[in-house]
């Protein structure tokens, strides 16, 4: 009985452990579909999908399926008590294949398998993107229409390195996470998946099992270029750019011509579109109306190039797009990307340039969109006193993140490149560069050296600039910096940050807070205007009168001028003669132009009616003859960043509150600026000029045109060869009370 038992016993041994390497097996499997049902997989492709083995298994998850089969007819059976279903894969079929699933309502519907198709993200974009190298981030992220294997459909991609599992969902999967878990790009922590048959205006966004296990998190896609019109937050699958551009006259010329724009005439009209003008029910334009009307007003006024307020995705108004939460999509407030690209190239057809304010600084803590993206902090730092501007309750970008810079770089010539726009404004790059701005002793973390300078944000910047000025030659970079930070606007080669320009906060300072002060006291302040010209060469600067000088209780440019209402708007037309001659490229808000009475109101409109009253009408002629001025006289532009195109005449004359000064071009063009900052009429005026001839009279802010009391020089005034003030002739004027001249020499 031994030997024959024995035998039998020898040859069970390997029944059993195959029995049970089937159940351990089965036990796998079950566990493998259930952490897919749950929403937990972290690699569905190694279970879904197929062909796996030698048996070509093919597996598919369909919740809403009653009954499953291959396109050529073949069942797909439901493993039991499941919403999977298991069969091998017909030998007539080859991966991608086509399944057949019918709905409880009885229909049939036709798809491929997504977890047929392999990988389709480069490893070279992957290793870029790891590294903080890749320029061009959106075009492997986010959403995109293309082909895989002949088969159309979208490529889903998103950046989430800590979490467990991430899903596409969307209006084409009824939102369920569990439909289209993605598979992981571990060497760049990008997911990534092919969805057939997608097609553009598809909703969706990517659901998260963050770090953890936290969650399950719903975020809009980082790299979205259209997202569903607010409250809403979907991103939105974009087709491939096909606009029909007409621009390319303008673009060749920016191209052609580099960085001859220092010599030409810069006047930036400022724009939050969502108040500028409104329909008749009160509710937005859109950008093809907004273009039209805009562009219309903007050539009639003499601007050469419009500055928009941030149209990035935002969801709230009040931010006035300064918290984003869409770095590469125009709000869909005002209408679709193609919408606000025909904006841009109807602007170039009309010779107008275009400029957008950009945002890297910081970004909003909205649940859904980048604050601790996947259950971690991602683009943000984790420390809070690195990754938390308190004064505005946003977080900081993590510019030390290789994936971040990728991120910001990417969207900075995105703008550029994709919409064709001819410059980006930088908001609070002060906050950028200092490691304590706006923060207590104690509350901030100093850098390696021990100093208060964030090192990673300025080589980001550096790198911005480089790439752009590189990539897209004749844009403009331009800081909105507030400190004495040098060498913005110098190249990086000099150990500069290279900016093309910076707005000059400190010259707008002095400026409006000399203007606001009573004529009798102005003799007690003649420092603040002629300081900045101690610097005023030492960068690339713009002169602004921004948004940020009529909101906030601040009151309008002309509540801020003293004394009554003739002399306010005196004093408001001397201060626009002032920032059209003085050296640096010219910016004014919308509605300073009209000398607008209200402080903006980014719920309303700019104050149209008011130019019904001559004297609101008279500033409005006076803004446009200022830019007609500074345009056709080269004196008043061709050295704006140079000392060759300045000198004082007389900076010394507090007494009286005048100043006078000349500014130079090329050939001899010289034009004399001689300004009143009081109400008091001089007569007889004499001032050193450094040419005989005729100085003819081609601005005077009092005239009764503009709404003046018409006190001049009668067109203009010999000079005599009278020696004055170090120069060898002078000319005697007249200046009208608060009031700006400015006569231009023969040959000017």
């Amino acid at each position: 009985m031994g030997g024959p038992s024995g035998a039998s016993g020898t040859a069970a041994a390997p029944e059993r452990r195959s029995g049970l390497n089937r159940v351990s097996q089965q036990r796998a499997e079950a566990e493998e579909r259930q952490r897919i049902a749950e929403g937990r997989h972290s690699d569905p492709f190694a279970y879904l999908g197929g062909p796996h083995g030698p048996s070509r298994r093919v597996r598919i998850y369909h919740p809403e399926a009653a009954a499953v089969a291959f396109s050529e007819g073949t069942e797909v059976p439901r493993v039991a008590g499941t919403d999977f279903f298991e069969a091998p894969l017909p030998e007539a079929l080859e991966a991608p294949y086509q399944v057949c699933w019918r709905d409880a309502g009885g229909a049939w519907h036709t798809a491929y398998d997504p977890y047929a198709f392999p990988p389709v993200l480069s490893e070279f974009d992957l290793h870029l993107y790891a590294e903080g190298r890749h320029w061009h981030a959106q075009r492997f992220l986010g959403a995109h229409c293309t082909t895989v294997d002949g088969v159309a459909g979208v490529v889903f991609s998103v950046w989430a390195p800590n979490a467990e599992r991430v899903s596409v969902v969307g209006d084409f999967n009824r939102w369920d996470g569990r439909r289209h878990p993605m598979r992981l790009r571990l060497e760049a922590g990008v997911w990534e998946l092919f969805i057939p048959g997608v097609e553009p205006g598809a909703l969706y966004k990517f659901e998260l099992r963050g770090a953890g296990g936290c969650g399950p998190l719903l975020k809009t896609d980082p790299c979205g270029r259209r997202y569903q019109h607010r409250p809403e937050t979907a991103a939105v699958v974009e087709p491939p750019e096909a606009y029909p551009w007409g621009d390319d006259a303008w673009m060749e010329r920016r191209r052609r011509e580099g960085s001859a724009w220092q010599q030409a005439p810069w006047s930036i009209y400022e724009v939050h579109l969502g108040s500028w003008q409104r329909d008749v029910g009160g509710g937005f334009l859109d950008y093809r109306t907004l273009a039209h009307e805009l562009v219309d007003y903007v050539q009639r006024t003499g601007f050469t190039h419009i500055e928009l307020l941030p149209i990035t995705e935002h969801p709230l108004d009040d931010s006035w797009g300064y918290q984003a939460t869409g770095y590469f999509a125009p709000t869909s407030r005002f209408g679709e990307p193609d919408a606000f690209r025909y904006f841009v190239d109807y602007c170039h057809r009309h010779g107008i340039g275009v400029i957008l304010d950009w945002v890297p600084a910081h970004f909003p803590r909205d649940a859904w969109a980048l604050a601790r993206f996947d259950g971690t902090p991602l683009y943000e730092h984790a420390d809070p006193r690195q990754g938390e501007h308190r004064d505005w309750g946003t977080l900081i970008f993590n510019f030390g993140r290789n994936e971040v810079r990728s991120f910001l770089l990417s969207s900075a010539l995105y703008w550029l490149e994709a919409y064709h726009l001819d410059g980006l404004r930088v908001d609070a790059v002060a906050s950028m560069l200092y490691l304590n701005y706006s923060r207590e002793d104690g509350d901030w973390v100093p850098n390696i050296h021990g100093g208060n300078e964030n090192l990673e944000a300025i080589a980001f910047l550096r790198e911005v600039n480089t790439v752009t000025h590189g990539e897209q030659p004749g844009t403009c970079i331009i800081a909105e910096e507030s400190t004495s930070w040098p060498q913005v606007t110098r190249p990086t080669y000099l150990g500069g940050l290279g900016f093309t320009m910076k707005w000059n906060m400190g010259w707008m300072h002095d400026t409006l807070t000399y203007l606001g002060e009573d004529p009798v006291h102005r003799r007690y302040h003649h420092d603040q205007l002629t300081f900045g010209l101690l610097y005023a060469f030492t960068e690339n600067f713009v002169l602004p009168f921004s948004h940020d000088e009529v909101v906030h209780g601040k009151g309008s440019l002309l509540d801020r001028m003293p004394g009554d209402d003739w002399q306010r708007l005196a004093n408001l037309r001397l201060l626009y003669a002032y920032q059209f001659t003085y050296p640096g490229k010219k910016l004014l808000f919308m509605g300073c132009e009209i000398g607008q009475r209200s402080e903006w109101d980014a719920d309303a409109t700019v104050d149209w009616a008011a130019l019904s009253d001559p004297r609101h009408a008279g500033v409005q002629r006076l803004v446009s003859d200022l830019n007609a001025l500074y345009r056709g006289v080269p004196a008043l532009h061709r050295y704006d960043f140079a000392e060759a195109g300045f000198a004082w005449v007389d900076c010394h004359d507090a007494e009286q509150s005048v100043l006078s000064y000349l500014r130079r071009g090329d050939a001899g063009e010289q034009a004399l600026v001689v300004l009143n900052f009081t109400p008091v009429p001089r007569h007889g005026h004499r001032l050193g000029v450094p040419a005989p001839g005729r100085w003819t009279e081609r601005m005077n802010t009092d005239s009764a045109y503009y709404g003046g009391s018409d006190l001049g020089n009668a067109g203009g005034v010999l000079a005599e060869p009278v020696p004055w003030s170090g120069y060898p002739y002078s000319v005697t004027l007249t200046l009208p009370p608060l009031a700006g001249l400015v006569l231009v020499g023969e040959g000017a």
